[in-house]
């Protein structure tokens, strides 16, 4: 297996302390013993109109087995995208579609937005889990990662977030689909912060041509992503020259002025907070990098497995690639996380 392009780094943080907050982010939950779908009030909030905007007129004794259409969507679901797709007779022909961006009212334009996406974004999602929220509610987890096909470096777009279900207790069917992302705040249509959310992932970066550590998105938030890593090599250094070693993930062509150098382990992988930036990882920028994700997962509730760690990971070539297409990530390990 080729190195990994991330190496060990002792962070700095003399006086540093979270301010108040001065902005909403949404709350993660850490602990296991808390509900997986609590974790942000909007969804609760997103739930509770989902019911009141859509009322009907129950019967007397309904027959509608919700426990069923649990079963039903684990598996529907992961065909959303696929050849095979979704069973189309398992929703309202009215039913109501909503997301930051997207909304339709019949079933022809739900499916027709299926549609679209597998055109111009060949979508992937995987269903963390469904689970029944409410007489004639389900709740869904997923992650969809999508590539936008047009563009010619394909940039890959990745949403988290939950989807309520609504059934129609008249007819068994599935009557409403409200989609909440983890990125925005407004998960109301028409968001521009959603929008502005999707738009932003289409940036310019030079892809690597080195093999990279596996690992699978549970949360995007606006400001970090949450990861589960597989095991993977991890090539380190340490020293007062840091920086100048790394050029690229598993890439060490500057470190012939100075042989102190690295040596090799294998990482069992685990759970990690990750925080994207662009530019050249100066030793300054990278300490900044992780006060500010350490004052999220604070912020957050999140817990770190060392507090005084973080992996720096290149994935570019400093000396051949733009400062502005350079991507680079900060990771720290969590603990005691669950979705």
């Amino acid at each position: 297996m080729a190195p990994a392009h991330v190496l060990s780094l002792p962070t700095v943080s003399i006086g540093f302390r979270p301010r108040k907050s001065d902005g909403r982010t949404k709350t993660i939950a850490a602990a296991k013993t808390q509900e997986p779908h609590n974790h942000n009030q909007n969804w609760v909030v997103g739930s509770k109109l989902a019911a009141a905007d859509h009322q009907y007129k129950r019967p007397t004794k309904s027959r509608v087995d919700v426990d069923r259409l649990v079963k039903f969507l684990y598996d529907d679901l992961h065909h959303v995208f696929d050849e095979q797709g979704i069973d189309p007779t398992a929703y309202d022909e009215e039913i109501e579609f909503r997301d930051p961006i997207t909304k339709h009212d019949d079933i022809r334009g739900y499916l027709l937005n299926i549609a679209l996406l597998r055109q111009f974004f060949s979508p992937q999602i995987i269903l963390h889990w469904v689970k029944k929220t409410g007489p004639y509610e389900i709740t869904t987890r997923w992650t969809a990662v999508m590539k936008f096909v047009l563009l010619p470096w394909k940039p890959e777009c990745v949403l988290t977030g939950t989807s309520i279900m609504t059934v129609n207790p008249n007819t068994g069917k599935f009557c409403r689909h409200v989609d909440l992302w983890d990125s925005v705040q407004n998960n109301d249509y028409f968001s521009i912060e959603g929008l502005w959310d999707v738009f932003k992932q289409f940036r310019f970066y030079e892809a690597s041509e080195l093999e990279l550590p596996k690992y699978q998105t549970l949360i995007r938030t606006a400001n970090y992503e949450v990861r589960k890593y597989g095991p993977f090599a991890v090539a380190e250094r340490s020293g007062e020259n840091l920086f100048g070693c790394v050029n690229s993930v598993g890439g060490w062509g500057d470190c012939k002025e100075d042989d102190r150098i690295m040596k090799l382990r294998n990482k069992e992988g685990g759970i990690a907070a990750v925080l994207n930036f662009s530019g050249k990882a100066t030793e300054e920028m990278v300490k900044n990098k992780a006060k500010e994700l350490r004052h999220y997962l604070k912020k957050d509730g999140l817990r770190s497995v060392n507090n005084n760690s973080c992996l720096l990971v290149r994935y570019n070539n400093s000396n051949q690639t733009w400062s502005f297409a350079m991507r680079n990530e900060v990771l720290i390990w969590l603990q005691d996380f669950s979705i």
